[in-house]
């Protein structure tokens, strides 16, 4: 069995603040290098998990930031890492056919959810996502892109914000470990990390011999719609090729195959930083 892990930072247990997943500002740099001992330490639960279910191979992709985040020197020695960036498919590097199964783990729910730690879809500047007309975070454009390649999400982890989220988009079948709760964008009741590290092994490896979630996948034709926080961010992801201009703010593509449609989200949000 083979299984690909998608690592974020904002749902790891513990974390509450932008302060402590902030790996540029040196005066974050205390509380970053104690956050970023707490992803590893996740990675390697989830790792762990996927080797008592008996993964053959486990492939780690760093999906926070500028995704040079997990230590490589603790990482469990028997998966590989996928570190650095800018990479072609960003949160979802190194997904291909190949996998039987994918988990994301320190994740978190879409911008604008209530109740959720630092609730975004992938940049700040994006207000909204919608594929057909539903609106989806990170969680749900990257079990997309998964599900191109017959891969399903059998286990997520963060809030209970995201844990809902998995379950409304994904199914029954999908595990969500809860690792905290938030009162706020910025305030969370917490699982110890040990804990939470425990439970996400534990649930991993039921998850993984059971696989009972089911691919997430789009009707075709499949639109994209991008809300941004400025019509100047749209002005510039309106370049994209084969994108249209559909508000103020907003700018949709529509292709057939979701490959394209992932391609030009992340020429959007790329674009939408150039001004």
């Amino acid at each position: 069995m083979r299984v690909y892990i998608s690592v974020d930072m904002e749902g790891v247990a513990g974390v509450v603040h932008e302060d402590q997943t902030n790996p540029i500002d040196p005066r974050c740099a205390s509380e970053y290098g104690r956050f970023r001992k707490l992803m590893t330490a996740e990675a390697n639960a989830a790792i762990q998990g996927a080797l008592d279910a008996e993964a053959t191979r486990v492939l780690v992709n760093d999906s926070h930031w500028q995704m040079r985040n997990l230590l490589a020197e603790e990482l469990n020695e028997a998966a590989e890492l996928i570190s650095g960036g800018p990479k072609p498919s960003s949160m979802m590097e190194g997904i291909d056919a190949g996998f039987d199964a994918a988990l994301f783990i320190g994740y978190h729910a879409r911008a604008g959810t209530r109740n959720a730690i630092l609730d975004h879809t992938y940049a700040d500047r994006i207000l909204d996502a919608r594929l057909n007309g539903r609106s989806v975070g990170e969680l749900g454009l990257n079990a997309a892109l998964a599900g191109t390649f017959n891969v399903p999400v059998v286990l997520v982890s963060g809030d209970a914000a995201l844990a809902a989220e998995a379950h409304d988009l994904l199914g029954d079948g999908v595990t969500a470990v809860i690792v905290k709760e938030a009162v706020g964008r910025h305030a969370a009741k917490s699982l110890a990390p040990a804990v939470a590290c425990r439970r996400i092994r534990e649930a991993t490896a039921k998850a993984l011999k059971r696989r009972k979630a089911r691919r997430f996948t789009i009707e075709a034709p499949i639109t994209l719609e991008v809300d941004f926080s400025k019509t100047v961010e749209a002005d510039m992801a309106e370049i994209t090729p084969g994108a249209i201009r559909t508000g103020g703010r907003t700018v949709a593509f529509t292709h057939h195959d979701y490959r394209e449609v992932f391609r030009a989200w992340r020429a959007m949000q790329n674009l939408a930083t150039v001004w």
